[in-house]
């Protein structure tokens, strides 16, 4: 009995480094996808004659057959 409370107690607090690092490369890669979309969506008023920027590729529309 002893030694499980000696175990337990020397348990040390740890923090998620797994955790906080999926969820920070999600947010990361949520605000780049969210970007080239944005980038690449009907532009808004008062951006309509604005240049895109060359890091952001260009996205072709699909055809649908038939329409």
């Amino acid at each position: 009995m002893y030694l499980i409370m000696q175990a337990a107690a020397s348990q040390q607090p740890h923090f998620p480094f797994a955790s906080v690092s999926v969820l920070a490369l999600g947010f990361i890669a949520a605000t780049t996808i969210g970007s080239i979309a944005w980038y690449n969506s009907k532009r808004p008023v008062g951006w309509e004659d604005k240049e895109r920027p060359s890091v952001v590729p260009e996205v072709e529309k699909e055809q649908t057959p038939g329409v």
